[in-house]
């Protein structure tokens, strides 16, 4: 596969999952984008970092999206290279807003824009390799794919549906002063649950799926759980603590992907109506009509 740009600009949303009860299957793509420069070079690689996660992540050929975009390149038999990326980031680091899965789908998206046949690394292509870096696809979906998503493995590939979230959810995102691992949020979780909370989880997601894209106003009792938020209590107290509150006011709170950032799905607007003691950080958000992007730049 030979190379066909040297020089290119991606776009990925930040996601959330679990949305409450889809535990690992549905996502929603946010109105807040990571940006990156990428241009193939001899050399060896460098990234520049603005905004989030600056002075924090590697830069060279350890940085995620320089990884992920080096195996997408690998598997379309693409030339090795060195990458010169500038990326501006907007994503929270290590708060449950999807910035991993982000990085992996960018570094699959340079990848797509660089070589001389774009399409060998369609959506699904992308979904896939950024799925491999995830562990798990629920929020690589919704970069790729914008929107709401479900998500499942068949056989270890990863699948997904899109849904076309009613223009009445409005998404606001609380962001705690502090990250929190994925790898520490997933370790307190139990091996097995009651059965009973299993099927309390099926028919909530059931239905959640239905509040997104139908009937909002069911929201609320969509975005009941059981399977994993009481659980991380002991490794995010303030975020339950916050949850518990908002939910109590009648709003759709739920723990944002692995947490700590808490995500609220109202039916209107709410702006900064509502401001949390503490160090949280409110966001009003849309969700992002589409996933991440790729354009040639000359």
């Amino acid at each position: 596969m030979l190379l066909g740009a040297d020089h290119v600009r991606v776009r990925v949303p930040a996601t959330s999952a679990n949305l409450g009860p889809g535990f690992d299957s549905l996502g929603l793509a946010l109105d807040l984008w990571d940006e990156i420069e990428a241009r193939a070079v001899a050399g060896p690689t460098r990234v520049e970092v603005e905004g989030e996660g600056q002075g924090e992540v590697p830069l060279d050929d350890t940085h995620l999206v320089v990884r992920a975009a080096h195996a997408a390149l690998e598997a379309v038999g693409a030339p090795e290279i060195g990458l010169d990326l500038r990326c501006h980031n907007r994503i929270p680091h290590g708060r449950g807003l999807g910035s991993s899965a982000a990085a992996a789908v960018a570094g699959g998206l340079i990848a797509r824009g660089l070589i001389a046949n774009p399409d060998v690394l369609n959506n699904r292509a992308v979904f896939e390799l950024a799925t491999q870096f995830e562990g798990h696809p629920d929020n690589a979906a919704p970069a790729v794919f914008g929107r709401g998503t479900i998500a499942w493995m068949d056989d270890a590939v990863p699948r997904a549906a899109r849904l076309d979230v009613s223009s009445e959810v409005h998404p606001l995102v609380f962001l705690p002063g502090q990250p929190l691992s994925t790898r520490v949020a997933r370790a307190v979780l139990p091996e097995r649950v009651a059965h009973e909370d299993a099927t309390f989880n099926a028919g909530r997601a059931a239905l959640m799926v239905h509040a997104l894209t139908s009937q909002p106003t069911l929201l609320f009792e969509a975005s009941e759980d059981r399977l994993h938020q009481s659980y991380r209590a002991s490794v995010m107290g303030e975020t339950l603590d916050l949850l518990d509150e908002l939910r109590q006011a009648g709003l759709a709170a739920v723990v944002s992907g692995a947490g700590p950032a808490i995500l609220v799905l109202a039916t209107t607007p709410l702006g900064d109506a509502i401001v949390p003691p503490g160090h949280w950080r409110v966001l009003s958000l849309d969700v992002a009509p589409h996933g991440g992007t790729v354009s040639r730049i000359s």
